[in-house]
């Protein structure tokens, strides 16, 4: 398996939206996410994929989300709010869809009651509260219902679900503490220390799930089954809240009419050039509103 560093003209790659293509041509994804604490996680995303594609759908399990979407339609009108429980018609009608942002995910660990030694080298059970209960339940059902969809997966879908309904070619968007709780390396993990076996560790998990997984570090590591790239650059700003929740609306925008591991890298090199170009004006005093408005600037070079 080849590990390089990306390229950015591979960006050329991807598609553009012919001058003479139709409505819903270029694109259509499903959000969904959200809960009663975390509103703002799925909006960051559908802001970022809005840009795009011609269409997207949100949709929440949480109630209240949808009340939030109702105000937020006033002076953000590119997405279409979805009742859940039509959530499967439009999933159907997507090219690809991410679940996980804003998703409750409570748990508690407990150690297995073995011994010491036995528990240095051993897994961690995962105790899910209802709520973290609920975002599993919610997760895997759709993920079986319709494997054979683009999935972006991310956040509490991340934390809470089996890796045994990981679609075929899904993109998982973890950063190290839910690339744990996903593969249950809570133990192991504290283990890596070099580069090279974080590396070795991603490409495994890869090639077993058949997947495509952005491991997000300071310098982002990304593995399907037959290839590794490392996205290299971005600063410290990328570590405020809400940052993931664009890199996910913009993975999920860029799988719709890409090569998953292409729209992988290249939402993970376009995310850090933005928050690099954010830097040069205003050092770290930046958000994940103006990481998302910045995106579509720098992709643009590319689309031109």
């Amino acid at each position: 398996m080849s590990t390089r560093k990306f390229n950015e003209k591979e960006l050329r790659k991807l598609f553009k939206p012919a001058a003479n293509s139709a409505k819903e041509d270029n694109g259509k994804v499903t959000i969904i996410g959200g809960s009663s604490l975390f509103h703002g996680a799925p909006i960051l995303a559908l802001r970022t994929a809005s840009r795009m594609v011609d269409m997207v759908f949100f949709s929440s399990p949480q109630p209240s989300v949808g009340k939030v979407a109702e105000k937020i339609k006033s002076h953000l009108g590119s997405f279409i709010w979805v009742p859940f429980e039509e959530v499967g018609e439009y999933i159907q009608k997507s090219d690809a869809v991410l679940i996980g942002p804003g998703f409750m995910r409570y748990h508690k660990e407990i150690q297995s009651s073995k011994s010491k030694s036995q528990n240095e080298n051993s897994k961690f059970k995962m105790k899910l509260d209802k709520t973290g209960l609920e975002t599993k339940k919610i997760t895997e059902t759709l993920l079986r219902q319709f494997p054979q969809k683009q999935w972006v997966i991310d956040a509490g879908s991340l934390q809470t679900m089996s890796t045994k309904f990981i679609p075929k070619n899904a993109i998982l968007t973890p950063n190290r503490k839910e690339f744990n709780m996903l593969f249950n390396l809570k133990c192991q993990m504290s283990n890596v220390k070099s580069k090279s076996q974080i590396l070795n560790l991603v490409r495994k998990k890869a090639e077993e799930h058949h997947c495509i997984i952005v491991l997000k570090l300071a310098r982002t590591i990304i593995c399907s089954p037959d290839r590794c790239a490392i996205i290299k650059g971005g600063n410290a700003g990328l570590t405020k809240g809400g940052t993931g929740d664009v890199l996910a609306g913009l993975t999920v925008g860029l799988a719709a009419k890409n090569e998953p591991f292409l729209a992988a890298c290249a939402a993970s090199f376009v995310l850090k050039k933005a928050a690099d170009e954010l830097y040069k004006k205003v050092g770290f005093a930046y958000n994940a509103d103006d990481l998302a408005q910045k995106i579509p600037e720098v992709l643009g070079e590319y689309w031109r």
